[in-house]
C-alpha cells in the first residue's frame, strides 16, 4: 500500500475513533504530509514499516533548520507519534520508530487574563442600539460567564439552554457533553437577544436550533467572534492582545482567585486532565505574591 492509503486510514481513525474536530484532523494530516515531502526530497523511497528512528530524527533536524519554532516542532512530532500509534493498532507496523523520538522542551506560557474592570469596559463598549450589538453582548456575556471555547459558543443550541435553573449544556472536545452554570447577566442578555433580535432573523434551514446567528440566519464563524472582540478592545484602547480564549482564561482565573475548587473549575472548563486546569494555580500564585508584596509590611 502507498503512504496515501495509510494516511487515508489514519484520517478515518482520527475522525471516527478519536472524534477529533475537522481542524485537528487537517492539522495532523498536514504534519504527516511534511514527513512524506521530506522523504521524497531526500529520495528515501521507504514504506511506513521501513521507517526507522534515524529517518524521523533527520526529518526533525530539517524542520528545525527550516525555522519551525519549538511549539511547531512539538506539534509535528505529536502528529507523527499519533500516526505510528494508529499503524501499530492496525498491525501495519510491528515496531514504532516514533516511540523514542524526542520533542523540544516547551516553556509553559501563562495565558493573558482580563481584570473585572477590563471585562466591564469591553462589555460597555458594545452598541446595544443595533441588532448585532444585542447579540454580541449576549455572546460575550456567555463567554465570560461560563468559560466556553469559541467553538462551543458558536455551536451553542437553544435546546441546550436551561435558563430557569441557570445551566447550559455544552458539547466540548470529542463530543463530550457537560453542564455548566450560567450567570444572571448572561441569562438576561440571552433572553433580550432571543425575544427582541433573533425572532426577526430569517433562519436558514438546518440552523433553527442555533442560538447565535448572523443577519443571514446562519451560525457565526470563529473568525467573526475574534473580530467582534478585537473591535471592542480597540474601541476602549485596550493594549492587551485578546481573543475569545482570553474570556475563558479570565473566567477560570477569577474563579481560582476567589477560592473555587480546582476540580470544579476542571469540570466547568471541560478539561480531560486536572493538569491542564492546574495552570491557573500558577496565575493564582502570582496574584497572591503581588498581594503580599503590596500589603505585607515586611515586603514593602
Amino acid at each position: 500500500m502507498s503512504w496515501q492509503s495509510y494516511i487515508k486510514g489514519f484520517k478515518s481513525y482520527l475522525q471516527l475513533e478519536k472524534s477529533l474536530s475537522q481542524n485537528s484532523v487537517e492539522a495532523y494530516l498536514r504534519d504527516i504530509g511534511k514527513l512524506v515531502n521530506y522523504l521524497d526530497a531526500e529520495k528515501l523511497l521507504l514504506n511506513v514499516d521501513e521507517i526507522k528512528l534515524e529517518h524521523l530524527e533527520g526529518f526533525v533536524k530539517t524542520i528545525h533548520e527550516l525555522g519551525f519554532d519549538a511549539h511547531s516542532q512539538a506539534r509535528i512530532i505529536s502528529g507523527i507519534r499519533a500516526f505510528y500509534k494508529y499503524l501499530m493498532i492496525e498491525d501495519i507496523v510491528s515496531v514504532n520508530p516514533a516511540e523514542l523520538l524526542s520533542a523540544p522542551k516547551l516553556a509553559r506560557k501563562l495565558p493573558d487574563t482580563l481584570s473585572i474592570e477590563e471585562i466591564n469596559a469591553l462589555l460597555a463598549a458594545i452598541d446595544l442600539s443595533t441588532q448585532e450589538g444585542a447579540r454580541n453582548r449576549a455572546m460575550m456575556e456567555v463567554l465570560y460567564s461560563s468559560g466556553l471555547r469559541v467553538s462551543e459558543l458558536i455551536n451553542l443550541k437553544i435546546s441546550s439552554l436551561f435558563l430557569d435553573v441557570e445551566f447550559i449544556k455544552v458539547i466540548g472536545k470529542g463530543n463530550k457533553e457537560r453542564l455548566v452554570p450560567i450567570g444572571s447577566q448572561a441569562i438576561k442578555q440571552i433572553r433580550l437577544y432571543i425575544d427582541n433580535v433573533r425572532v426577526h432573523v430569517p433562519v436558514q434551514k438546518g440552523e433553527e436550533d442555533m442560538l447565535f446567528l448572523n443577519r443571514r440566519g446562519k451560525r457565526l464563524t470563529r473568525m467573526y467572534v475574534f473580530t467582534v472582540i478585537k473591535a471592542c478592545a480597540e474601541k476602549i484602547g485596550l493594549q492587551k492582545i485578546i481573543s475569545p480564549h482570553t474570556f475563558r482564561h479570565s473566567f477560570a482565573t477569577h474563579l481560582i482567585e476567589g477560592g473555587a475548587d480546582l476540580r470544579a473549575v476542571q469540570e466547568m472548563l471541560g478539561h480531560a486532565s486536572i493538569t491542564t486546569t492546574e495552570i491557573y494555580t500558577h496565575l493564582d500564585r502570582d496574584y497572591l505574591r503581588s498581594t503580599i508584596m503590596q500589603f505585607h509590611p515586611r515586603y514593602r
